[in-house]
């Protein structure tokens, strides 16, 4: 566990970060796998079903995520302040809510998931391996909410080198069991969902029993409380705008989806293999604000401002040189990492629509990584309605500007949607960051 709160900003960032990014590569990695065997050793189908499915369980993590920040801001805050007693309680409070959380959604999903796939239009050609595949992740709901849960506390704490070790091992054992399924136990969509509920269960326990063991060890003389109701309407006032937040962003991802499901399998697949593309870019510039959320909330509670703006700077620089480099990745080999996703019929028609989605949203990753920036400060001093109103303000503009203009100009408004939304949720949140209301939260600490 690392106190943040001293040592240069920028040295302590890094070093705080570097796990962090080789966690998120390795996580969209084994994300992007199921994609790429699917297209490359089952069909473009295949890629199709995963491609209709992934709305669906984007809307389940950004719950886990959202939930799980929530949580992480308080025990940053606490850890800040030197309260390890008050760490511990909401340790093991987080732990338990989100448990009844997840299994509450389960149920929820299992109810509510085929009809959610006829709402957005699936083809009928994709419709049922979809289901199937998302009926399998549902099973496995509670797994993703404790490891995100793990892992935001182990970042809480300034451990981001913990996560990477379970991360690592749940990847290797997932693409290991796609092989495995895929190739000699059975060619469908429902083995590469079997692959990673397995992985994702074996990676999360491990996590959670690591995670509780190290913070049963932490010493304190003050009582501590396995289950203390009254932390929860502090971690609840970060942790459901976080989870609204993210649930804008899902909600989106499924309008947008039922616009491509209306152009056909084949633009549906180019969309999931650039998708997947993309989402891995954004994940790899969003690493050092995301160190950044646990920075600012420990500063914030020590009381040291001065160090949160060198931290934002320091998180601008760097995200913007990344960005610049993938920009550069994506100009050159765009038609070739949308080329690995997929095989067989269709291929070129695939590659160029996927190819054209990069090469319109690439260049407003700059504005990507201002907005993830100056979020992360917010979403580190509490400020979560002002953090809301930038995600809301994203979501809005793109799934307006797709709707609008879907007639006129096809996939083209979905590639245009989301540079226009970047745009305009990028100068909300710098407009907010500049105001300060996420300072306040040292008063409310006084």
């Amino acid at each position: 566990m690392n106190d943040l709160t001293s040592g240069k900003p920028w040295k302590i960032l890094l070093r705080f970060s570097l796990p962090m990014l080789i966690s998120m590569i390795f996580q969209q990695m084994y994300n992007i796998a199921d994609s790429v065997i699917a297209g490359q050793l089952i069909s473009v189908d295949a890629l199709a079903a995963i491609g209709a499915a992934y709305p669906a369980t984007v809307l389940f993590l950004a719950v886990a995520t959202g939930a799980s920040i929530g949580c992480s801001v308080n025990i940053s805050l606490r850890f800040g302040q030197k309260d390890i007693a008050g760490v511990k309680s909401a340790v093991y409070t987080a732990f338990i809510a989100l448990t009844v959380l997840a299994l509450a959604l389960t149920g929820l999903g299992f109810l509510v998931m085929k009809p959610l796939l006829r709402l957005i239009g699936t083809p009928t050609m994709i419709f049922h391996s979809s289901l199937l595949y998302l009926y399998v992740y549902l099973a496995g709901v509670l797994f993703i909410f404790l490891y995100n849960t793990a892992n935001a506390v182990f970042n809480a704490l300034g451990d981001s080198r913990t996560p990477l070790v379970f991360l690592i091992f749940s990847s290797v054992l997932n693409v290991a069991l796609d092989l495995l399924f895929v190739k000699f136990i059975r060619c469908s969509v429902m083995s590469l969902a079997w692959a990673t509920l397995l992985a994702q269960g074996v990676s999360s326990l491990l996590a959670t029993f690591t995670l509780l063991h190290r913070i049963h060890g932490l010493k304190t003389d003050q009582p501590v409380r396995y289950f203390d109701k009254s932390l929860l309407p502090e971690m609840a006032s970060v942790a459901v705008p976080s989870i609204c937040q993210q649930s804008f962003v899902s909600v989106g991802i499924f309008m947008v989806q039922g616009i491509i499901n209306s152009l056909g399998a084949v633009t549906v697949a180019a969309f999931a293999a650039a998708l997947k593309i993309s989402t891995f870019a954004c994940v790899l510039i969003n690493t050092l604000p995301t160190a950044l959320t646990s920075y600012a909330s420990q500063n914030i509670g020590a009381g040291r401002i001065d160090r949160v703006q060198d931290g934002l700077k320091v998180s601008l620089w760097i995200s913007e040189i990344m960005i610049l480099l993938i920009n550069l990745l994506f100009f050159a080999c765009g038609g070739q990492l949308v080329g690995m996703f997929v095989n067989g019929s269709y291929r070129e028609e695939v590659i160029a629509q996927g190819a054209l989605f990069l090469h319109i949203v690439a260049p407003f990753y700059t504005l990507v990584g201002v907005k993830n920036s100056c979020d992360s400060v917010l979403r580190g001093g509490g400020a979560m309605g002002q953090f809301m109103a930038t995600t809301f303000a994203d979501l809005a503009l793109r799934v307006g500007f797709s709707f609008l203009f879907a007639r006129l100009l096809g996939f083209y408004s979905i590639c245009f949607a989301y540079a226009f939304g970047w745009v305009f949720g990028t100068l909300l949140s710098a407009i907010y960051y500049r105001m300060g209301r996420w300072k306040r939260t040292i008063a409310r600490q006084a």
